[in-house]
């Protein structure tokens, strides 16, 4: 449903979706048959388009030397057999392929493979990671799992545990440890920190998760990792009406990726605590570090006092590639290979509930999707979820060489109209010399 009065821009954006239904039709072998149609001044058809799911979008346009509201039609129903998936807003460039993609995906599978989401234990509840469902509701179905009376854990083909708070009780790791030995595949988020702000205090939390992971050669510190490349947090000062962010380097911006499938196009992942991990197991295993800080971090023990208005220094980040993301890979339990991928942030996908609801970045859903379809043993939809540009962070310049630059461009622009001023005084003078010679005219 495309409107045929569209400006330019969003002309270009209906000639673009066609080019790739062609595309689509293409490479099926003719089994893509597609159809524009204008619900304009047609009740019956934009009626229709309503009920599929495509509501006509507001847009302001130029007519005459006045702004006026119309009403467009930018939107597609995509149809198999008797289903339908609808698409409300054709967005432009590669959001376009993959919300088409993945629209076909959704009605021509058949079974959806089951993914559990382990509760019980503190976990964010399944109602608190919405974008997180969106992304895997594609592929999969998203079932909750509670380990306290779940026996048979091998009907699901990959397992996630985020965040638990509370001790898990023994009987309910083994129950992971079977699943594991059985060929398995896990992702991880585990907090094995916190951070207070209401009393500024970072302490640890001990589950259980934490040795039952350095069982299996996964060391997670009891520490913060702290990066010189952070997120910022609000802050009121007295002489300002306006909160003023200032960086906080609990809050890393993790943007230095090992080349992996899990990681393809993924620029920047922003973790709200996080701790180091270190493999000490098996060398028959196959460890991978996936994500890791910048070149100037370090990791704080716990407990700690956090100071933010404290002012660092490249001192204070001795180290550098600590990583907070990897894979384990191998006969982990047992004599079956199986798989887990480890986060040290177990809310980095939480959006919350009700009121408390924000929004996460799309990097980071996007890397435990990547995690759930690689561990699934299908990447097909990895490339076209990442391929669009979300952020472009600047390379971080060193402090001498910023310095260097900073007082280049205040003495440059001086520098160069004194020379200007002393060339002109000079020819100024030797033309006032040359006048003076004898027999000039």
């Amino acid at each position: 449903y495309f409107s045929e009065d569209l400006p330019p821009d969003y002309a270009a954006v209906r000639d673009d979706f066609k080019d790739l239904l062609v595309e689509y039709d293409n490479r099926s072998g003719g089994k893509v048959l597609y159809e524009f149609v204008d619900p304009k001044n047609n009740q019956q058809i934009e009626s229709k388009a309503f009920q599929a799911g495509v509501a006509p979008l507001r847009m302001n346009m130029r007519e005459k030397d006045e702004i006026v509201v119309k009403k467009i039609y930018m939107g597609a129903v995509v149809q198999l057999g008797d289903k339908s998936e609808a698409i409300p807003s054709i967005q432009p460039g590669s959001a376009m392929e993959y919300d088409l993609t993945t629209a076909i995906k959704k009605l021509a599978i058949k079974n959806k493979p089951s993914v559990g989401f382990i509760q019980g234990n503190g976990e964010p509840s399944l109602g608190s990671v919405g974008q997180l469902l969106q992304e895997l509701d594609v592929l999969y179905n998203v079932e909750p799992v509670d380990l306290s009376n779940a026996d048979e854990l091998g009907r699901f083909n990959s397992l996630i545990l985020l965040g638990p708070t509370d001790t898990i009780p023994a009987v309910q790791l083994q129950k992971l440890d079977n699943y594991l030995a059985g060929g398995g595949r896990m992702f991880i988020g585990i907090d094995r920190v916190k951070g207070d702000f209401q009393t500024a205090q970072g302490t640890a939390i001990n589950t259980g998760l934490e040795t039952w992971l350095a069982q299996k050669g996964l060391n997670v510190g009891s520490n913060f990792v702290v990066d010189a490349n952070c997120g910022t947090v609000s802050m009121q000062q007295q002489n300002f009406p306006f909160p003023i962010q200032i960086p906080f380097p609990y809050i890393p911006k993790i943007q230095n990726f090992t080349e992996h499938p899990i990681t393809e196009g993924i620029e920047q992942i922003l973790f709200q605590f996080t701790s180091s991990i270190d493999f000490a197991g098996d060398t028959s295993l196959t460890f991978i570090p996936l994500l890791k800080s910048s070149d100037k971090a370090a990791t704080i023990p716990v407990p700690l006092y956090f100071e933010v208005q404290k002012r660092w220094n490249e001192t204070d980040f001795p180290k550098s590639g600590i990583t907070v993301g990897a894979i384990l890979e191998g006969n982990i339990v047992g004599t079956i290979p199986s798989k887990i991928v480890l986060v040290t942030d177990g809310q980095f996908v939480v959006n919350g509930e009700g009121q408390n609801a924000r929004q996460v970045s799309m990097d980071n859903v996007s890397l435990l999707a990547n995690a759930i379809d690689w561990l699934s043993d299908d990447t097909g939809l990895i490339d076209l979820r990442t391929k669009g540009v979300t952020a472009r962070p600047l390379d971080q310049v060193e402090e001498g060489r910023k310095n260097l630059i900073k007082y280049l461009n205040f003495l440059l622009p001086i520098f160069l109209i004194i020379v200007y001023g002393i060339f002109r005084m000079q020819r100024r003078r030797n033309l006032r010399m040359k006048r003076m010679e004898k027999g000039h005219i």
